[in-house]
């Protein structure tokens, strides 16, 4: 595995992940494609957890989507089992990829004791070379024997495949009186663009909360948080996000979304899936520029959403960032080539606190100086406000830079 520069953004620590009632965990050194680290991360929830989870859109979605997207509906009274792989996505290998998650999900039900078609997988990495599954299961057995209830960092260390540190995030809540904690991990660094890069994200509690109402939360949230976010534009044949709630912490069960019961723990949920969203994203692959786009004064929330993206995605955009140039004339093309209402003579557009451009042209009392010195801040807010609506939405995305070439152009090698 190549020696990805450290991200400028890295936090100094991994957080504290505390152990949650209900869940165990460990890693192993599998040897998919990467010596002398661990690749291989198990996942066992004990029977009654409830689970939700949302996938890539993506149109070519790998063996492992497939498997996990029918396992997500599959009615279980046993354990859960998620099984995650880093070195190969196990994408558009044939019968073979399709072949290695059967027997994956088989060999893992006969050490595990779970049933096999309810278990969950995930494999990231290079695209086109199938998953052995021999090597998975063969390192079973000595995941059952070291399964603990410590282990975040561990796991997120070991699905990490170009990400420059391991990501994670913790929160806690009360649902009638008892308090539950909900912890997270996720990978990404590139081909992100999740549409719900190689972004994969896992989250647990020990909340008690019915699958309907899981589901409904995570659906909802991940529009403002992974759905969000943005590295290349490109969105990954991988992509999953999970949700488990093992409901040990002994609240009573919440069986609906809208309860008055869920609002702190929706809030802490949104916080971390907020956190390690914006983590993924101030990971990006030869960042060294982290961007927020706010789009407001749009026709509708959905069309700001598009507009911001155009303008987060842009090339242009993102490269200007990355040469420290408010070249806002870019942002003007993104915002029109989005496919969305925008009438130039009513665009009004920021860098930070300054006013650059409105009704057609520069602001009158911009100065190129403001602009080169605040270019000069890690952290950039563009604004922009169409002037035809009460539409709003914000999104996350970083520079462009020669980095972000030289990591994928030896991807493979």
């Amino acid at each position: 595995m190549a020696d990805y520069k450290l991200s400028p953004f890295a936090p100094d620590t991994f957080p504290h992940l505390p152990p949650i009632k209900g869940f165990a965990m460990a890693t192993a050194e599998a040897g998919v494609r990467y010596k002398g680290r661990t690749d291989l991360w198990v996942l066992r929830a004990e029977a009654g957890t409830a689970l939700a989870g949302v996938f890539t859109k993506n149109l070519c979605p790998g063996a492992p989507v497939d498997w996990s997207r029918k396992a997500l509906g599959a009615e279980t009274d046993g354990p859960c089992l998620v099984i995650v792989n880093s070195g190969t996505a196990n994408v558009f290998g044939g019968q073979k990829s399709r072949d290695a998650v059967i027997q994956t999900a088989k060999g893992a039900a006969d050490v595990f004791g779970v049933d096999a078609e309810t278990i969950q997988l995930a494999s990231t990495g290079v695209i086109g070379v199938p998953l052995e599954a021999s090597k998975l299961v063969d390192k079973f057995p000595e995941i059952n024997k070291n399964l603990r209830a410590d282990g975040w960092q561990d796991a997120a260390k070991a699905i990490m495949t170009t990400d420059t540190h391991a990501k994670g995030a913790t929160a806690a809540a009360e649902i009638k009186g008892t308090k539950v904690t909900i912890n997270g991990i996720a990978k990404g660094s590139g081909m992100i663009a999740p549409d719900m890069g190689t972004m994969l994200a896992y989250i647990a509690t020990d909340a008690a909360i019915s699958k309907v109402a899981l589901q409904s939360m995570l659906s909802e949230l991940v529009e403002t948080s992974f759905n969000a976010i943005t590295v290349d534009s490109d969105t990954s044949t991988s992509d999953t996000l999970l949700l488990l709630a093992s409901g040990q912490a002994g609240n009573a069960v919440c069986e609906d979304a809208n309860e008055p019961c869920l609002t702190g723990f929706k809030q802490a949920l949104n916080a971390v899936m907020k956190d390690l969203a914006l983590q993924i994203v101030k990971d990006g692959e030869g960042l060294t520029k982290f961007v927020t786009v706010h789009v407001s004064g749009a026709a509708s929330d959905k069309s700001a959403k598009k507009v911001a993206m155009s303008i987060a995605n842009s090339p242009l955009v993102k490269t200007a960032i990355a040469g420290q140039d408010a070249n806002w004339g870019r942002i003007v093309m993104a915002v029109g080539k989005a496919g969305e209402p925008a009438e130039r003579d009513k665009l009004s557009i920021w860098m930070g606190p300054h006013l650059l451009a409105e009704r057609g042209e520069a602001a009158p009392d911009y100065t190129e100086a403001q602009g080169a010195a605040y270019m000069k801040e890690a952290e950039i807010d563009i604004r922009v406000d169409l002037g035809l609506g009460d539409g709003e939405a914000e999104v996350y995305s970083c520079d462009l830079t020669h980095g972000y070439i030289d990591i994928n152009a030896d991807y493979r090698s």
